[in-house]
């Protein structure tokens, strides 16, 4: 029972990640994008074949060695939770890490799943098991704008800020690590007397 609410935040974070990247995935051509809020907030529609902002492992298993961290991650992500909870350590901790743990778990049913049941594997991946592509489409393109001329290095170039483009479950976490570190003396205190 004294887990039953950090489930739930985590299941809630899973069936609205998943139920947004299928509307869009149903809804809109890759790499097609809509307005909701002026330039400000865009959903945009790509397939993310790696990690956080685009990052991939360039080698014919690195899609497979990542879903297969992130499928080790998930469990320990849970089982830390399980752990935090019997310790009666501050909530705020707990659901922070059921925010994570929906994340986590929203992003590796896309990496297991989607390669099969969406056919969104890369062509060259070995299996379309574990090699879905993760669907992202919030995009935030705040700023735009072109460097000054007089600038060094990057005088002329354009910038863009806030350029990566993420899902529900990317923004779920990175929401629970934020929290985990604003309060990270109310969760963590030194019990240690100097």
């Amino acid at each position: 029972m004294k887990y039953t609410k950090y489930i739930l935040l985590s299941a809630l974070v899973i069936i609205l990640d998943q139920a947004v990247k299928l509307t869009v995935h149903s809804n809109m051509a890759l790499n097609t994008e809509f307005s909701v809020l002026g330039d400000w907030f865009r959903i945009h529609y790509i397939l993310n074949s790696g990690m956080a902002f685009g990052l991939k492992v360039d080698w014919e298993y690195g899609k497979l060695l990542l879903t297969v961290f992130r499928l080790f991650a998930m469990v320990g992500i849970g089982y830390y939770l399980i752990t935090l909870v019997k310790r009666q350590v501050p909530q705020g901790l707990c659901w922070s890490i059921a925010l994570i743990l929906g994340g986590a778990i929203g992003n590796l049913i896309d990496s297991v799943f989607y390669g099969v049941y969406l056919n969104n594997a890369p062509l060259d991946a070995i299996s379309p098991w574990f090699h879905g592509q993760v669907i992202d489409m919030l995009y935030f393109p705040i700023i735009q704008t072109t460097f000054a001329s007089w600038i060094p290095i990057w005088g002329d170039q354009s910038f863009e800020f806030f350029r990566p483009i993420f899902n529900v479950a990317d923004a779920s976490i990175f929401v629970g690590v934020a929290v985990i570190l604003l309060f990270q003396k109310k969760f963590f205190p030194n019990k240690s007397k100097a």
